[in-house]
């Protein structure tokens, strides 16, 4: 038989213990620097290659809606946004441990000058967004003919 879940004896960002909170803040340098730290961020964690195309980021957003996925490049700076709405019926009773999270996100990264902005191509497969960040042309390697006299 399954016992009740206990969120505050698993030291959850979500425990309404008083003291939780404050003994999470007062363990967290220690507990990051042994592996141990919890997530506080909805941030997906992200990936970024460099070709000579250009630059690829892809970011883990599993249970995000395609159409509520936001990619604005403005200036030098990109930045993703989307909520993750929670599939939980708040009348059901019964629930026994809750570890996901759900809310808005937004992430940024600064753009290099060598990424032609005008040209990010993003699309979303199996939970993974992916975003194509071509470079200048006048920003491409290329290779100069040496001439010998």
């Amino acid at each position: 038989m399954l016992s009740r879940y206990n969120s505050r004896t698993a030291n959850t960002p979500d425990s309404t213990h008083p003291f939780d909170a404050l003994l999470r803040d007062f363990a967290l340098p220690f507990n990051s620097a042994w592996g141990f730290a919890e997530p506080r961020s909805l941030a997906p964690a992200a990936d970024i290659q460099e070709t000579e195309a250009g630059l690829t980021l892809e970011l883990d957003m599993p249970g995000h809606a395609p159409e509520g996925i936001e990619v604005k490049v403005e200036n030098d700076r990109l930045t993703v946004r989307s909520e993750r709405k929670s599939t939980r019926n708040p009348e059901q009773s019964g629930q026994l441990l809750s570890e996901r999270r759900f809310g808005t996100f937004e992430r940024a990264f600064v753009l290099p000058r060598t990424v032609d902005a005008g040209r990010v191509e993003a699309r979303y497969e199996h939970g993974v967004l992916t975003l194509v960040l071509p470079r200048r042309e006048e920003s491409k390697p290329r290779t100069v003919q040496v001439q010998v006299k």
